[in-house]
């Protein structure tokens, strides 16, 4: 087991990375606080991980929610549900709620210990590539909306995040793929050897090779955890962890939350990015060329849905959290392996993006 430290001075935690994490009792013990513990949950993982973890925490009061799967549940009325269980379970202010599951169960359960009683302590147990790597660590939680992504939460951190790489193993191929996109943009944002490595190992992560997700794992949360302890709640810096978010929240939400799973429109959006900070003479057409070759090889879409216009993107793009004052901010590349945040967006050169990067018609969507 290796143990990364996110440092948020009284409220830093740690994040356990290893094999058979959700076996070892005594490490979440370690962190819960009273004798109740509310497990979060969906119908997929279930089944999978859910009877065992209660065995391993008999000596407590363990009740759980099971949402249905998937990011079109990611709303305030499913999270009820998440309320009613707690409340109809009598949990009081020093439960722990511990999410189970991917992005979409650990934004809700973060969402919900955030808001029940003011406030409880929370757990993150991630069970995809894409919520190890990201949306498990930094705090960030909440919901969709249907004017928008992630437009509903809170920041509010776990007490810890147990990444378990033996669960990998079950992740279907598409969903390894999309969390392989958020593993690219740590490469593209502040390491560049990283993404000289992924590179030279992208076979090994598509084949789930143990030590090469392991260390995929590592070093992309050592590159998130910098960004958070350095900027929790994104005042400035730590909006670079949204390379591409932009562009693929847009694609998010117009799709119909689900149709795209996050990391592949994050990835279609990364490419926007990185099209536009070509445009802008910041990379070089080669490193635009070695990022889509890239994210082919992990099998991620590097095009924009066809349906989608300009237009479309800019209204979508309009309701965006990084908008200030009426003025959208993008996450570019500044060279391969930083990133800048700029309000300085030259029009012609975002509509050249706009039309080199929309897929032909022809193209099948993911998952077809």
């Amino acid at each position: 087991m290796q143990t990364l430290t996110v440092d948020l001075a009284d409220r830093s935690y740690p994040i356990y990375i290893g094999e058979q994490l959700l076996e070892n009792a005594e490490l979440l013990v370690r962190h819960l606080r009273a004798k109740q513990v509310y497990i979060v949950t969906n119908e997929t993982i279930a089944p999978l991980y859910l009877p065992e973890l209660i065995k391993r925490l008999e000596a407590y009061q363990v009740d759980t929610t099971v949402l249905p799967d998937g990011e079109a549940f990611k709303n305030l009325e499913t999270l009820n549900q998440v309320f009613d269980g707690l409340l109809e379970a009598r949990h009081n202010r020093t439960t722990t709620v511990l999410a189970l599951g991917g992005g979409v169960v650990g934004d809700m359960a973060g969402f919900a210990a955030a808001c029940y009683q003011r406030g409880v302590d929370f757990l993150q147990a991630p069970t995809t590539l894409l919520s190890m790597v990201d949306s498990s660590v930094g705090g960030k939680t909440g919901v969709n909306h249907r004017l928008g992504k992630n437009m509903i939460g809170a920041f509010y951190q776990p007490k810890a995040v147990i990444a378990d790489m033996s669960v990998l193993e079950s992740l279907p191929a598409r969903e390894l793929s999309a969390g392989i996109a958020e593993v690219v943009k740590y490469g593209l944002i502040a390491d560049k050897e990283f993404f000289q490595w992924l590179e030279s190992n992208m076979p090994e992560l598509l084949a789930k090779d143990p030590k090469t997700l392991a260390y995929a794992v590592k070093r992309s949360c050592e590159n998130k955890a910098k960004v958070v302890a350095r900027d929790e709640r994104e005042g400035g810096l730590r909006a670079i962890l949204n390379l591409g978010h932009t562009f693929g929240h847009a694609i998010e939400t117009a799709q119909g939350y689900g149709v795209w799973l996050h990391g592949e429109a994050v990835a279609a959006g990364m490419v926007m990015a990185a099209d536009l900070s070509w445009r802008r003479g910041a990379i070089s057409e080669d490193e635009l060329k070695r990022i889509i070759r890239l994210l082919e090889r992990a099998h991620l879409p590097v095009k924009a849905p066809a349906n989608m216009s300009p237009e479309d993107f800019l209204r979508l793009m309009g309701v965006d959290k990084k908008v200030v004052d009426g003025r959208l901010r993008l996450v570019l590349l500044s060279q391969l392996g930083e990133a800048l945040i700029t309000s300085d967006i030259e029009q012609d050169l975002l509509q050249e993006t706009f039309a080199a990067c929309r897929a032909d018609e022809r193209d099948a969507p993911p998952g077809a």
